[in-house]
This record gives structure tokens, C-alpha cells and sequence, in this order.
């Protein structure tokens, strides 16, 4: 797969991926995509640390998960943020891992990438952190 091999290519501390439809996800209009499970365990493979989703019209973040969605201390973080504007959706049960959700607010996430880790802050349109914290890369 061009994934694998892009990534043994380029080994890399504090990997972050990015596309449109989470893998996990407790959102109610669409919920997780089984179909990037197969990114998901490439990017696990090689030691990747973020992944940035969004598809649902919600905030959403997900503890550290290995690719089968159970918490794992070297796994990836999935934050789902599809808060930019358009209606929201609202959440269903919350799925294995899920750590913090908002559907109240449109907003955005600031991402910080250092060398070692990484810090977010989930930013409403009105200025107000809603959702911080950092995590360390793997």
C-alpha cells in the first residue's frame, strides 16, 4: 500500500494524518468508517501519533486506541472536528474511547506540534477554550 510504504520512506517522530471520515466516532448522523481501518493499522504499524477526521458536524476526542478501538498507550489519538459552520449533529452513545464530545458549538482545533508531543485546544467561535490538553508522541 502507498501508505506503508510512504511512511518507512519517511520514519518520523510524532507522525499526524489527516482525511474525511473518522474511523471511530460516537456521532449519530454517520458514525465510524470501518473502510480507513486499513490506514489506521498502517499508521499504528509505524508509530504514527494523530489522526484529524471529520465527515460528522461535531467535536469529538478520542483517548489513544490501537486499530481496534480499545485504549492503548501506543496507539493513535483521533480527533473528529467537523465544527466549521455547517449544522451540527447530535451524538449517540459514546463509543469505546471516546474522551470528550461537543455538539453545542462550532469551533476550532489548534493543534501545537512539538518534538516529542503535541498540544490541542479546542477553540468555540466565541473564544472560549472549550476542550485542552497535550499528548506525547510514541
Amino acid at each position: 500500500m502507498w501508505l506503508e510504504s510512504e511512511l518507512a520512506a519517511h520514519p518520523r517522530r510524532c507522525v499526524l494524518a489527516y482525511w474525511h471520515h473518522p474511523r471511530f466516532s460516537s456521532g449519530r448522523a454517520h458514525g465510524g468508517d470501518p473502510s480507513v481501518g486499513t490506514f489506521w493499522k498502517a499508521l499504528y504499524a509505524a508509530r504514527a501519533d494523530v489522526v484529524l477526521a471529520g465527515h460528522e458536524h461535531n467535536y469529538e476526542r478520542f483517548a489513544v486506541l490501537r486499530p481496534d478501538g480499545e485504549p492503548a498507550g501506543d496507539g493513535l489519538r483521533q480527533f473528529v472536528v467537523g465544527t466549521g459552520g455547517a449544522g451540527r449533529y447530535p451524538f449517540g452513545p459514546p463509543v469505546t474511547g471516546s474522551e470528550f464530545r461537543d455538539a453545542a458549538h462550532f469551533g476550532v482545533l489548534r493543534l501545537v506540534l512539538r518534538p516529542g508531543g503535541y498540544d490541542w485546544r479546542f477553540v468555540g467561535s466565541g473564544g472560549r477554550v472549550l476542550d485542552s490538553g497535550g499528548g506525547r508522541c510514541v
